[in-house]
């Protein structure tokens, strides 16, 4: 007993030996006050703390090594030091935040944790706040989006837009609300929209090039994550209540809407509710008013989570409806009258929790597990000409590695889905479709004295069961290598090699017939096969406290690159298009950089090809 007992103290000694202590204040840059409640995050950790009443923080038996330090409160720009930790020593760092139109971004979604935009191996832009609310003139996500480099959209009307992402769209851009994929229908067709309260969402960020290893063979292109609340990014509970109102309007577009929201903390629990609605009326031009261009919408959330020191859970209910019109629809149809109105709406349920401090080399588990289902009708004056409907269920249990030297850190897992297409009505093109998709996936990252290395793997099975067609099945493996090499605090260059898959689409294995909202006659091809990808890229980064610039350069090659191809044929008014696969390659650049000119202003400019 004596012997385990000085076995036990022998222990937390050399632990003790091998460990340190960060500690620090956070405080307003304006008057030096101290800032209570602010989050402080060591994101290579996974470690988050809360400052006291007098602004201070500690982290305790912090590993020897080096690691970033970030500061949050909401509202406010986050800040960033870097401290070294040694045996036994004390860290000492003090963080100011402030007001201000460039801030230290954060991102959830290269890599599945926290990390700044400077770290990550791929490009990510996010979008928040401010930024948010002077684009919310539509209620898609496409002009959300708009205007940022390497960014366009597509569009067949205002409520239509969806996000194109270095020329890629449709199947190949995925489009996920905090982290889990939103079950819409966007990816389908141009006049499916994707669509988004801008005044109701905390951020949206954006991965350019290939996100399959985490998000699977949909995100060939990348990946767009709508993250609703701040706890989506920040896993902890905020003691007290707190909310916010917001507002838009519009002359173009008669344009009205606003949402509003509240949380409230006690101890480690939070509470949450939040609300609001927009309407666009018909847009206003100079060559006259663009008939069929309104849109409305509302929506309502509401859920309740614990954030522990050994695990959190959160539950979450979700719901939208809307409508928006297609322009020129009645014209295509050959028609008169008002032309084609789509009529939409989405509930989400989602169960999401973590375990911390285990022991061995895995620090947290967490999992998610959710449900969605979307359903449409697309209305031709009074009459539903076609109505769809997408059930989804989604689940992932992701295990986080320690970091405890400081040089390998990472994150392995598993994903599945299960999903129920139906369609009805004229424009039923693909019978009803049950999908089932499994993966395993794994992100690995090494730290040395002047770069770093990631790499990462994932095998991804997909199989559609067709009602009356036939069946297939795709199974494929996708990985990349990257490179990153600090060349100041404030700037590195990052370099990464992907290769990756892509099942085809249900649509592209069983449309058959007229698509108003591509403009084709399209006739499936069910014995496609799989997609592959090849491509490199590289980037120059400098983010600084007064500038923040980017430029990226990439260069892709795929074999049975699927797309449709025009007979020559009419088919009902329309060009008959064939799905078919051909060799493909995409190459292009993109720029951004961001200039605090003045206290007050800020100069942003964008460029891509």
């Amino acid at each position: 007993m004596y012997r385990l007992v000085a076995l036990f103290f022998i222990a937390i000694a050399v632990l003790a030996q091998n460990t340190g202590t960060i500690r620090g204040t956070v405080s307003l840059k304006a008057d030096r006050s101290r800032l209570h409640h602010a989050s402080v995050t060591i994101p290579q950790l996974r470690r988050t703390v809360e400052t006291g009443v007098d602004g201070t923080f500690e982290f305790r038996n912090v590993p020897a090594g080096t690691y970033d330090v970030v500061a949050h409160v909401h509202a406010l720009a986050d800040e960033k030091r870097t401290v070294t930790v040694f045996p036994g020593g004390v860290a000492e760092v003090d963080l100011q935040l402030a007001i201000a139109g460039l801030r230290q971004e954060i991102t959830v979604t290269a890599s599945g944790r926290e990390e700044t935009t400077l770290e990550t191996f791929q490009s990510v832009t996010a979008l928040e706040g401010s930024e948010l609310t002077t684009r919310a003139s539509s209620t898609s996500l496409g002009d959300v989006l708009d205007h940022e480099a390497g960014i366009a959209k597509r569009s067949f009307g205002p409520g239509t837009t969806r996000p194109v992402i270095r020329g890629f769209d449709g199947d190949r851009v995925l489009v996920l609300q905090d982290g889990v994929r939103t079950g819409t229908l966007s990816s389908q067709s141009a006049d499916h929209g994707e669509p988004v309260d801008a005044t109701a969402v905390e951020r949206v960020e954006v991965v350019r090039g290939p996100a399959t290893l985490l998000y699977g063979s949909n995100a060939i292109g990348g990946v767009v994550n709508i993250l609703s609340r701040h706890h989506e990014l920040h896993e902890h509970p905020h003691e007290g209540v707190r909310g916010s109102l917001s507002g838009v309007a519009g002359s173009a577009n008669g344009q009205a809407g606003g949402s509003g929201d509240f949380e409230v903390g006690v101890r480690n629990w939070l509470l949450w509710a939040g609300g609001g609605g927009m309407r666009t009326g018909d847009y206003k031009t100079p060559i006259g008013t663009i008939p069929n261009s309104g849109t409305w919408m509302r929506h309502a959330s509401g859920g309740a989570g614990r954030y522990g020191e050994r695990g959190t859970f959160t539950l979450n209910y979700g719901f939208q409806e809307g409508l928006y019109g297609v322009p020129f629809s009645a014209e295509i149809l050959g028609e008169e009258g008002p032309g084609v109105d789509l009529d939409w709406r989405r509930h989400n349920v989602r169960l999401q929790g973590g375990l911390r401090s285990f022991g061995g080399p895995i620090s947290e588990i967490t999992g998610i597990l959710s449900y969605t289902d979307w359903a449409h009708k697309e209305l031709e004056g009074e009459e539903v000409g076609t109505q769809f409907s997408n059930k989804q269920l989604t689940w992932q249990g992701m295990f986080h590695q320690k970091d405890d030297a400081g040089i390998f850190s990472g994150s392995f897992g598993f994903w599945g889905m299960h999903r129920d297409f139906t369609a009805r009505g004229a424009e039923a093109l693909a019978p009803p479709v049950s999908q089932n998709a499994i993966a395993a996936f794994a992100l690995e990252q090494f730290r040395f004295e002047r770069f770093r290395i990631q790499v990462g793997g994932r095998i991804e099975n997909n199989k559609y069961d067709p009602e009356g067609r036939r069946a297939r099945r795709f199974t494929g493996a996708s990985g990349s290598v990257g490179l990153s090499v600090p060349l100041t605090k404030d700037m590195a260059f990052v370099t990464n090699f992907t290769s990756s898959f892509r099942s085809p689409a249900l649509e592209e294995l069983y449309n058959n017939g007229p698509h108003i909202g591509n403009l084709a006659f399209e006739i499936g091809n069910p014995n496609l096969r799989r997609e592959r990808g090849n491509g490199i890229e590289a980037s120059l980064r400098h983010h600084g406290s007064k500038v923040r610039a980017e430029a990226n350069t990439f260069y892709y090659r795929f074999s049975g690159f699927v797309f449709l191809a025009p007979t020559g044929e009419r088919e009902e008014g329309l060009i008959q298009a064939d799905y078919l696969q051909a060799n493909a390659r995409y190459m292009g650049a993109e720029a951004r950089i961001d200039a605090a000119v003045h206290p007050h202003a800020n100069v942003n400019l964008g460029f891509d090809v």
